[in-house]
């Protein structure tokens, strides 16, 4: 029985190991402080606790809900969180709350919320994201990047724990529309160029992404039936660059793509003016006798080209690059321009917009147009853009109008930020940080107020920048404080605490390589 013993005494050793590691308790959670955690936008509501939940390899993502987009966020969310991890999260449907350790996104009936709204409930056993909408589920892991440290944005492996502060977050947008306008006529981007633009602005809860396609310098959209609009129109930019035009496939693959992203494209085709670009392709379409012979153009300088506003022709062409954009554009928008149309005689210009809006309106669109549309007569539903004549917007709110808030001295992402910023304008102002962020939409402009208003929109003109790194430097820090005018109500902004925030992204923006301006108005921190 001896030979026994020493093997019976290393079993009962072991079950002994086992027994104690068994009752070892887990190692317990950090104390966090949600409501010390940078965000923006700035949420309706955060409730620490003064935990935090772990997010670890085993950790899983479950989706209680039969909707494909919701499980499209699931999948996004995990392939947002891989890189940085390493960690191949699972992705699975469930009908019920799932075992502790793991993140639970659920569609429910919660009227607070509204379309896009979301609710964060953090434990340190679950991390619950609910919303009424898979819009709302999407932008909660937005908040939820942003819980987690800035280096969960970088493209390779990085060191953790990844933590994220426990409690509650309560959150829906203030506007409907809050947007980004990307120029792509006087400079052209790539469609990757593009693709990159769209994952920054839907990082900070943009949701409509408006391409101006058209201008003096380029056309930028394929037109099947009037195919030199692109050989002839898109074959050159500003300062005489190649130029360059997307397929209808490829501006198809840019509107599936944000709209991903739960961000929608609006078309802009500038008319009557801004339309050197398509009278050079199709002399027929001009009359001016100030330019009796179009050439392609690559200045800067506005206001000298129109169409032909009593050509027969003229709204034959429009009506056939109406058809094809609208088949190709699945949003409920068209933009029209109407802007700077200043060699357009008055008595030619109110006829000839409301005749596109008819258009427009006929093909099962709303139109957008800037300010000066408000000269004409609105059709309904027709949005007025208000940019740079608060008169032009007034007129508008008399006629019906939602007002979408674009005013130059705001929002202007191509305005320099003061006198040695490298790219950009000053026409309209120099632009610090604070300035685009210290304004408030319903009291800007007498006579336009929170219920005329659709939303907010950040307009970035590329005369002056050539490539996806200016536009972002011009962009950041900007957007993110107007995307938070256009998402928090005015009750949680203010600049002394936002400066702060946003501050406190400067390793983020690091690590998803934006290259930022770094304002001295701005209390940068790692």
């Amino acid at each position: 029985m001896m030979k026994f013993l020493v093997p019976i005494k290393m079993f009962i050793a072991g079950l002994m190991v086992i027994l104690l590691g068994s009752c070892t308790p887990k190692e317990p959670a950090p104390k966090m402080d949600l409501s010390a955690v940078s965000l923006i936008p700035q949420p309706v509501s955060v409730a620490a606790t003064g935990s935090s939940f772990a997010l670890t390899a085993e950790t899983g993502i479950y989706v209680n809900a039969e909707d494909e987009k919701a499980t499209r966020v699931g999948l996004m969310l995990a392939d947002q969180l891989r890189p940085a991890t390493d960690f191949r999260l699972l992705v699975q449907p469930t009908k019920q709350a799932p075992e502790p350790g793991n993140i639970y996104l659920t569609l429910v009936e919660n009227s607070e919320l509204g379309d896009e709204g979301y609710k964060l409930e953090i434990t340190e056993d679950l991390l619950t994201l609910s919303a009424n909408q898979p819009a709302g589920l999407f932008y909660g892991i937005q908040t939820i990047r942003q819980l987690l440290p800035a280096n969960i944005e970088a493209s390779t492996q990085q060191e953790g724990p990844w933590y994220i502060a426990s409690g509650t977050i309560t959150d829906h947008p203030e506007y409907e529309y809050r947007g980004s306008m990307l120029d792509v006529a006087r400079h052209f981007f790539s469609v990757d160029e593009v693709k990159r633009h769209i994952d920054l602005i839907a990082a900070y809860k943009i949701n409509y992404l408006h391409l101006h396609l058209t201008d003096d310098q380029g056309w930028r959209i394929e037109i099947k039936s009037w195919p030199k609009l692109t050989e002839v129109g898109g074959s050159t930019e500003v300062g005489g660059g190649e130029g360059g035009f997307y397929t209808q496939e490829q501006y198809t693959d840019l509107v599936n793509y944000a709209a991903e992203r739960f961000i929608t494209v609006v078309p802009e085709i500038d008319m009557p003016g801004h339309t050197n670009a398509a009278l050079v392709s199709y002399p027929e379409l001009n009359c001016n006798p100030k330019m009796p012979k179009p050439e392609l153009y690559t200045g800067t300088e506005v206001g000298f080209s129109t169409f032909c506003t009593d050509k027969k022709q003229v709204y034959e062409f429009i009506n056939d690059v109406l058809v094809e954009l609208v088949e190709l554009t699945p949003g409920p928008y068209i933009h029209i321009g109407g802007d700077e149309s200043h060699v357009t005689a008055m008595k030619d210009y109110i006829p000839f917009i409301e005749q596109v809006q008819e258009f427009v309106v006929s093909k099962g669109k709303q139109v957008i147009g800037w300010d000066e549309i408000t000269h004409a007569q609105l059709a309904p539903n027709t949005v007025a853009q208000f940019w740079d004549n608060a008169k032009n917007a007034q007129n508008g709110v008399k006629q019906g109008a939602k007002i979408l808030m674009s005013p130059a001295k705001k929002t202007y992402l191509d305005m320099q930020y003061d006198s040695t910023t490298q790219w950009g304008l000053h026409w309209a102002a120099y632009i610090e940080v604070e300035d685009s962020y210290n304004w408030e939409p319903t009291t800007y402009a007498e006579g336009i107020s929170r219920e005329d208003i659709l939303g907010v929109e950040a307009p970035l003109w590329s005369e002056t920048v050539t490539n996806i790194d200016e536009v972002e430097y011009m962009v950041f820090p900007r957007l993110p404080g107007i995307a938070e005018i256009a998402w928090s109500s005015a009750e949680v902004r203010d600049w002394e605490t936002y400066k702060v925030r946003l501050g406190a992204m400067k390793s983020r923006f690091e690590a998803m390589g934006i290259n930022y301006y770094a304002s001295k108005q701005v209390p940068w921190t790692e």
